[in-house]
Protein backbone atom coordinates (compact mmCIF):
# COMPACT_ATOMS: atom_id res chain seq x y z
CA UNK A 1 0.00 0.00 0.00
CA UNK A 2 1.01 3.42 -0.96
CA UNK A 3 0.98 6.72 1.09
CA UNK A 4 0.04 10.04 0.31
CA UNK A 5 3.59 10.65 -0.11
CA UNK A 6 3.85 8.26 -2.98
CA UNK A 7 1.14 9.46 -4.71
CA UNK A 8 2.77 11.89 -7.07
CA UNK A 9 6.02 9.57 -7.74
CA UNK A 10 3.11 6.78 -9.29
CA UNK A 11 1.86 10.07 -11.03
CA UNK A 12 4.76 11.32 -12.60
CA UNK A 13 5.90 7.82 -13.24
CA UNK A 14 3.13 6.47 -15.22
CA UNK A 15 3.28 9.70 -17.02
CA UNK A 16 6.68 9.33 -18.14
CA UNK A 17 5.36 5.53 -19.07
CA UNK A 18 2.63 7.52 -21.43
CA UNK A 19 5.54 9.38 -22.99
CA UNK A 20 7.55 6.55 -24.03
CA UNK A 21 4.75 4.21 -25.04
CA UNK A 22 3.66 6.86 -27.72
CA UNK A 23 7.10 7.04 -28.95
CA UNK A 24 7.44 3.03 -28.98
CA UNK A 25 4.41 3.33 -31.44
CA UNK A 26 5.93 6.13 -33.29
CA UNK A 27 8.60 3.60 -33.44
CA UNK A 28 6.91 0.53 -34.17
CA UNK A 29 5.06 2.11 -36.91
CA UNK A 30 7.95 3.30 -38.63
CA UNK A 31 9.53 -0.06 -38.37
CA UNK A 32 5.89 -1.14 -40.23
CA UNK A 33 6.95 1.24 -42.90
CA UNK A 34 10.09 -0.26 -43.15
CA UNK A 35 8.51 -3.61 -43.30
CA UNK A 36 6.27 -2.90 -46.15
CA UNK A 37 8.97 -1.35 -48.22
CA UNK A 38 10.86 -5.30 -47.67
CA UNK A 39 7.59 -6.84 -48.60
CA UNK A 40 7.19 -4.95 -51.68
CA UNK A 41 10.56 -5.42 -52.65
CA UNK A 42 10.75 -8.75 -51.65
CA UNK A 43 7.20 -9.90 -53.89
CA UNK A 44 8.72 -7.96 -56.99
CA UNK A 45 12.18 -10.33 -56.63
CA UNK A 46 10.29 -13.75 -55.55
CA UNK A 47 11.67 -13.74 -52.23
CA UNK A 48 9.74 -15.44 -49.35
CA UNK A 49 8.55 -13.43 -46.69
CA UNK A 50 9.59 -15.18 -43.67
CA UNK A 51 13.80 -15.29 -43.17
CA UNK A 52 14.29 -17.51 -40.36
CA UNK A 53 17.95 -17.02 -40.39
CA UNK A 54 17.50 -13.21 -40.22
CA UNK A 55 15.06 -13.23 -37.19
CA UNK A 56 17.92 -15.23 -35.56
CA UNK A 57 19.92 -12.71 -36.29
CA UNK A 58 18.34 -10.09 -34.82
CA UNK A 59 16.95 -12.02 -31.54
CA UNK A 60 21.03 -12.53 -31.10
CA UNK A 61 21.90 -9.05 -31.70
CA UNK A 62 19.14 -8.27 -28.96
CA UNK A 63 20.08 -10.86 -26.86
CA UNK A 64 23.75 -9.36 -26.87
CA UNK A 65 22.69 -5.47 -26.36
CA UNK A 66 20.48 -6.35 -23.65
CA UNK A 67 21.25 -4.54 -20.09
CA UNK A 68 17.91 -5.40 -18.72
CA UNK A 69 16.31 -5.56 -16.44
CA UNK A 70 14.19 -7.21 -18.69
CA UNK A 71 15.62 -10.93 -19.31
CA UNK A 72 16.40 -11.97 -22.87
CA UNK A 73 13.31 -14.46 -22.41
CA UNK A 74 11.09 -11.41 -22.23
CA UNK A 75 12.94 -9.37 -24.86
CA UNK A 76 12.86 -12.62 -26.65
CA UNK A 77 8.75 -12.80 -26.36
CA UNK A 78 7.91 -9.10 -27.28
CA UNK A 79 10.17 -9.14 -30.60
CA UNK A 80 8.29 -12.27 -31.29
CA UNK A 81 5.03 -10.83 -31.22
CA UNK A 82 6.44 -7.76 -33.03
CA UNK A 83 8.19 -9.74 -36.06
CA UNK A 84 4.50 -11.89 -36.18
CA UNK A 85 2.86 -8.76 -36.68
CA UNK A 86 5.55 -7.21 -39.33
CA UNK A 87 5.17 -10.58 -40.96
CA UNK A 88 1.86 -10.63 -41.47
CA UNK A 89 2.27 -6.61 -43.00
CA UNK A 90 4.74 -7.60 -45.01
CA UNK A 91 2.01 -10.34 -46.71
CA UNK A 92 -0.62 -7.76 -47.13
CA UNK A 93 1.84 -6.25 -49.45
CA UNK A 94 1.59 -5.53 -53.25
Amino acid sequence: MTGKDDEPMIARSREEIDRIDLQLLDLLNRRAACALEIGRIKKKINEPIYVPERERSVLAKLAEANRGPLSNEAVHGVFQAIFHQMKRLEETTS
